[in-house]
């Protein structure tokens, strides 16, 4: 039964058009046992529970044994749903209408907390502390919308509140590490803000080469995914980042 776990994991980001998948984190903020991916994911690890999401549908399974995935339930989300991001106890879903938090702190039996909207528009979600980072984009499959960087105070989980909102280009993916966040620019590049004020992101840093899709920040080391390949940045000095290395990806034939 093992190769359907990694099935149903290979299955859930592919679903994500480029995401990055879950890796095990001990970061602050994850629960013990919490996977952490892009925040374009389509699936997440938090403790002995599988998380994925469909277009429509959030789906736990029990992983306690690997070899032998155990379906758990399955709650209807609506439409248009893109990416979950765990953080703490809950979890913070996008969709092309908004943000949906659920209470995670009972495996595999998620709580509707709250329904953050917005117009119709791309929208993957980080979090750290009260707020949460949410990109919105427009552009197919998500209609009409703008493009912005969003600033959401979550302090009170049942009423998530708008506190800024910044013009991008095209953002897709996003990621927050400590007083850094990183916007994926798609085709216009990659950007490092500085986030001494967590509610106003501070412009370090725009690599307008790398036409980025996704990222995953950790102790200093950026994975970056993007049309051409897989890059790893170090942001020790948190205010550049530096080459690494580069995995070229070549398009299918």
């Amino acid at each position: 039964m093992k190769p359907l776990l990694y099935f149903l994991i290979i299955l859930a980001g592919g679903c994500s058009d480029g995401g990055i998948g879950a890796k095990s984190n001990d970061s602050a903020g994850a629960s013990a046992g919490a996977g952490t991916g892009g925040s374009m994911a389509r699936f997440t690890v938090a403790g002995n529970t599988l998380y994925l999401v469909s277009s429509t549908t959030l789906r736990a399974y029990d992983v306690k044994d690997s070899r032998n995935p155990i379906p758990g339930q399955e709650t209807k989300l609506g439409f248009g749903v893109e990416t979950i991001f765990p953080y703490g106890k809950n979890l913070f879903i996008g969709t092309q209408t908004g943000m949906i938090i659920y209470d995670a702190s009972r495996e595999g039996d998620p709580r509707h907390l709250s329904t953050y909207s917005h117009i119709r528009s791309c929208d993957p979600v980080v979090v750290q502390g009260n707020l949460a980072y949410v990109t919105l984009r427009n552009g197919t499959p998500c209609g009409g919308g703008i493009n912005v960087l969003e600033v959401i105070d979550v302090s009170d989980l049942r009423a998530p509140k708008i506190l800024k909102s910044f013009p991008m280009q095209s953002p897709h993916g996003l990621g927050v590490d400590g007083n850094v966040l990183f916007v994926c620019e798609g085709d216009s590049g990659l950007k490092l803000f500085d986030l001494t004020d967590p509610i106003n992101p501070k412009l370090l840093q725009h690599l307008q080469d790398v036409r980025s899709y996704d990222v995953i920040p950790s102790r200093d080391l950026l994975i970056v995914t993007g049309k051409d390949g897989i890059y790893q940045y170090s942001y020790a000095d948190r205010k550049t980042l530096k080459l690494l290395s580069t995995l070229p990806v070549e398009p299918p034939v």
